[in-house]
């Protein structure tokens, strides 16, 4: 595969940011560097390093959308912005805003800027920081409760209520989903159709909605270095909307394993780890059964929104097995897909066909 140019030009990205009166004043003819941060396969992160005027390092978060071709609605900075923008003024934690870009001729893509959060991301393994049950215990307690927080934000009051339409978001689901699958549909997927078929014509009722964040999980938080367990910011916003809140508890019990859980069907990348296998964390019964102690709401139909995130997530990284094949990502992570895509359609019918 030919090198594909930088998904950041550090020298047009400087020019841009040092004509922005609303930005602190950078030093004259000084640089600016991009490096690379976390291990996700969305939308890109970057640490932005810029020398200031009066002296010192100003630091920021970038975010952008990978290379394309992109599935229409998919990889919406915009969003993300817009979502931070407004969750600011709530008490859940969320990364300050600093600037958004739609112009693509800066780096080749829309872009924003958001304050860099001191925080960890647990992703690989828990920090040794946090290493015994009763400490893993509060990591699992503040997530749930970070969760219980985000679906009590008041969504109208903080000016998002055209995020997206209240009612009949799973209907919306599948129809968005499934009109995604269709337009990266280049092989036969028979367990990824067999599900959508399924999820179809399970469809229950909802709960009233809330700001969904879509992909809610122990690596799209930042925890405080120390205990006791505190998270500083979520993080990740592209997918957020508004809908039902059990799609969110859903999509957390997909990526939560434990003990007794057999061996994944494919590589590790393809789940978030086996952290939560370890002592001090909560079953899913458990997650499931203190998210609805603290929500106050009722938990039913769990299998159905488990289902629903694995299949989205098949969805998704077909379509990143795509642009694998077209030869515009160089990430090797996207050549596993190749059984991998499968492999999640697999798994969502294990968990259909569960008792």
């Amino acid at each position: 595969m030919t090198a594909l140019p930088p998904l950041v030009d550090e020298a047009r990205l400087f020019r841009y940011l040092d004509n922005l009166e609303s930005l602190p004043e950078l030093a004259p003819n000084g640089t600016l560097t991009a490096l690379k941060v976390g291990t996700g396969h969305s939308n890109e992160t970057f640490l932005i390093s810029c020398k200031l005027a009066g002296g010192g390092t100003q630091e920021w978060i970038l975010r952008r959308p990978p290379r394309g071709p992109l599935l229409p609605t998919a990889h919406d900075v915009a969003r993300e912005f817009r979502l931070i923008s407004a969750l600011i003024h709530s008490d859940l934690p969320v990364p300050a805003p600093v600037l958004y870009c739609a112009d693509e001729s800066v780096i080749g893509a829309p872009f924003y800027l958001m304050e860099k959060v001191p925080g960890i991301v647990i992703r690989s393994e828990v920090p040794e920081a946090f290493a015994t049950p009763e400490k893993r215990a509060g990591l699992a307690e503040e997530l749930i409760q970070t969760l219980v927080r985000l679906h009590a934000v008041d969504w109208k009051a903080v000016g998002l209520e055209t995020l997206g339409k209240p009612e009949g978001y799973l209907e919306r689901q599948l129809k968005r989903w499934t009109g995604q699958l269709d337009k990266s549909r280049h092989r036969p997927l028979p367990e990824i159709d067999k599900v959508s078929a399924w999820l179809a014509q399970n469809l229950p009722a909802s709960p009233p909605a809330t700001i969904v964040h879509g992909d809610f999980r122990l690596d799209n938080v930042m925890f405080a270095p120390q205990p006791p367990a505190h998270i500083l910011a979520v993080v990740d916003w592209e997918m957020a909307t508004l809908g039902d809140p059990l799609a969110d508890l859903g999509y957390l019990l997909s990526n939560w394993r434990q003990k007794d859980d057999p061996p994944p069907l494919f590589d590790q990348e393809l789940e978030l780890g086996r952290i939560t296998e370890q002592e001090g964390f909560p079953t899913r019964s458990e997650v499931a059964a203190r998210y609805a102690e603290l929500s106050g709401r009722t938990v039913e139909n769990l299998k159905f929104y488990e289902v629903l995130a694995v299949w989205k997530l098949a969805i998704l990284l077909e379509g990143n097995y795509v642009r694998y094949l077209a030869k515009t990502t160089d990430d090797p992570f996207y050549a596993l897909l190749d059984k991998g895509v499968p492999a999640l359609g697999k798994r969502a019918l294990n968990l259909i066909n569960q008792k």
